[in-house]
Formats: C-alpha cells, sequence, structure tokens
C-alpha cells in the first residue's frame, strides 16, 4: 500500500478517535442536531477504520510470522499461516481502496425515471410499458416505492412517455446507469410473418433535490400554466385545471404533472422535476467531461448512447457497456436486475481505483 494512502488514513482513523470522543461528551450528547451531525460522520468512516485496524494487525502477524520462517520446526506451520494472512491482507486492502473512493454525494437521493418511447411505433410504446413494469418490479424487490408523476398512453398496452420518482434509500445510486437507450428485439403480437422487430426506448434517471419550493428557483425566469387533466382518474381530474405544465424559459426545459387531484401538489411534483432536470444539465456536462478524461465505460452522461438490448428470441440481455450478457430475460423484465446493478457499479469502482492509481 502507497505511503500517501497510509498517511490518509492514519488521519482518517484520528478522526474517528476525536469524533469518539465527541458522542461520549454529555455536553454534546444533549444536543440533538449535533449529536446527529456527529453520528452521521463517524458512521460513514466507520467501516474504513475497522478495516484499517485490521490490515495493520495482519501486517504485524505476517512480520512475526517471518520470524518464524527462520525456525525449521516451525518452518511450513509458518509459511501456511503466512500464505492464510498475505490473501487475508490483499483482500482487506481492495476492501479499503473501494471504501476511500469519492462517494457521490447524490447516490443516497430519490431518483425520476423518465421513459420515453424512441423508433419503432407501437412497440417501442410497449417496450416503455415493459420497462416501467421492470423499474417497479425492482423498486418492490429493493423496498423502495414507486410514486407517478406523468404518463402518456399510446395504443394498447403502450406509453409515449412515463416519468416515474423511486423514493428509497440508494434509488439514485442503483439506477443511475440505466441512462440511455435501451433496445428491444422480438415479434410483436401484430406481426402476421413471424418477423422480428427492433425498437427502442430511452431512459432518464435524475437525482431528486432536498424538498424544493418555489423559493428556491427564479419564478420570474419559470412560466407556470395549467390546464384540465386527461386520462385515468375520475370524473374530479377532467373538471378542473388540476394538470400542470412548467416552462424553463433559459433553458427550454418544459415538465407537465397530471396524476394527483390537486394542483397545489401536481406543481410541487412539478418543481421537484424541473429541479431535477435543470441540475442534471450541469451534472451530465461534468461527467462527460470526466468521461472523456478517463475513457470511462459507464457513467458517460451520454443519453443517446445505445447501452442495452433485450433479445426476446434468444431469451438473452446484453449490457453493451459492460460486453456482459444474461440468459434471464423474463426474471430481469420482471425486475430482476440486481446482478447488472452491481455489475455496473463494480465496473465504475474499477474505473475510479485506476484513475487514483495513475495519479
Amino acid at each position: 500500500m502507497k505511503q500517501g494512502i497510509r498517511d490518509s488514513l492514519d488521519n482518517i482513523q484520528k478522526k474517528s478517535d476525536d469524533l469518539s470522543a465527541k458522542l461520549s461528551d454529555p455536553s454534546i450528547t444533549s444536543d440533538i442536531n449535533q449529536l446527529t451531525k456527529l453520528n452521521k460522520e463517524y458512521s460513514e468512516i466507520k467501516d474504513v477504520v475497522e478495516n484499517w485496524i485490521k490490515y495493520q494487525k495482519l501486517e504485524l502477524s505476517i512480520e512475526d510470522l517471518d520470524s518464524l520462517i527462520k525456525d525449521e520446526e516451525m518452518k511450513t506451520l509458518a509459511l501456511e499461516e503466512k500464505d492464510k494472512n498475505l490473501k487475508e491482507l490483499q483482500k482487506v486492502e481492495e476492501e479499503i481502496m473501494v471504501q476511500l473512493l469519492p462517494k457521490d454525494k447524490d447516490d443516497e437521493r430519490n431518483s425520476f425515471v423518465e421513459l420515453r418511447a424512441g423508433a419503432g411505433g407501437d412497440e417501442a410504446a410497449i417496450f416503455v410499458g415493459d420497462l416501467y413494469r421492470m423499474y417497479g418490479r425492482f423498486a418492490e424487490r429493493n423496498n423502495l416505492k414507486v410514486e407517478k408523476i406523468k404518463e402518456i398512453p399510446l395504443g394498447v398496452g403502450g406509453f409515449k412517455e412515463i416519468v416515474i420518482k423511486v423514493i428509497g434509500s440508494d434509488s439514485y445510486g442503483n439506477l443511475k446507469f440505466e441512462s440511455g437507450v435501451h433496445r428491444v428485439q422480438r415479434v410483436p403480437l401484430t406481426e402476421s410473418q413471424g418477423r422480428i422487430h427492433t425498437s427502442t426506448a430511452t431512459v432518464a434517471v435524475l437525482p431528486e433535490m432536498d424538498d424544493i419550493e418555489e423559493k428556491d428557483l427564479d419564478m420570474s425566469e419559470i412560466r407556470v400554466d395549467t390546464y384540465r387533466a386527461s386520462g385515468a382518474g375520475g370524473q374530479h381530474v377532467n373538471k378542473t385545471d388540476s394538470a400542470v405544465r412548467l416552462t424553463h424559459l433559459p433553458s427550454g426545459i418544459v415538465v407537465e404533472c397530471q396524476d394527483d387531484r390537486s394542483q397545489h401538489k401536481n406543481k410541487a411534483k412539478a418543481l421537484g422535476l424541473l429541479s431535477s432536470k435543470i441540475y442534471d444539465i450541469e451534472k451530465q456536462k461534468l461527467e462527460q467531461e470526466k468521461a472523456s478524461e478517463r475513457k470511462s465505460l459507464v457513467g458517460t452522461g451520454d443519453r443517446s448512447e445505445k447501452i442495452r438490448t433485450y433479445n426476446f428470441p434468444q431469451g438473452r440481455i446484453t449490457d453493451h457497456r459492460l460486453k456482459l450478457t444474461l440468459y434471464n430475460i423474463d426474471s430481469f423484465i420482471d425486475g430482476d436486475i440486481n446482478e447488472m446493478v452491481s455489475s455496473l457499479k463494480a465496473q465504475s469502482n474499477a474505473e475510479k481505483l485506476l484513475e487514483i492509481e495513475n495519479k
């Protein structure tokens, strides 16, 4: 392990000791806000400190074993134990390096997921519905909640566009690599000749900003239009101007929400989505700059990039960034995407580690 990393770990350990002392101080424990803040700081570094202590103990153990190896009677046993400790040392070092990676502050946030039909007509719209159900089932499997923001039905069982909010721990961190163009290859139900069609849908995943209100945005730059909602929702929905459309004049971004009966609630949801879109523009610029510098495979921020193909006749899903193919399309489309999510995270971490090692 490089000396610079050792020094950083020593400083983190010192910070952990200081925080631990403060958390035992009655004058601090009586202040709930200060206590919450310090507990959060401590929990963020606790695991890496535990691994650093473990790493140092393993190093000392290996040094002691080196002395025992000189003893002919103990040599065989000491060599076996040293080999075991060296493997454990390497494993702990790898864990530490991942723990030291800079965290994306947005990972813990809720996320907005926008699904739009691309090329392929009705089949593309049906595919949007499939992706919507896939992410919904993924949310259920991972104790996340889904709130619908907007939908535009198209054809039988299809959608031109759906926008949802996925609420819960690490929502954005788990879904952010889903952004891009998803391609489906299958025989549509309306195809009488049995020919395979290729259709596409685009996915955009945005982090939700914290408790956005009108005072947090320059409302002079936002045009607010209200109109009568269409589609499902009962008679009340269609009788009042409950739907809200917001236009951010400087960027031209338009968001709409008509899912709730209350105009006030629809406006609040639309403001949240609009703020996320404005923030996401800057985030994409930064990610694209970083990606061009390090030739990143994942997290490029390019929403026009074809990232995944769902081939139903062959029962496979191929992620083109990872060059990973899975043959579980039925369970995958039913929300069992954890293996793919974990692989994308691992690739992202590997790229960050390589960047650190090359510095």
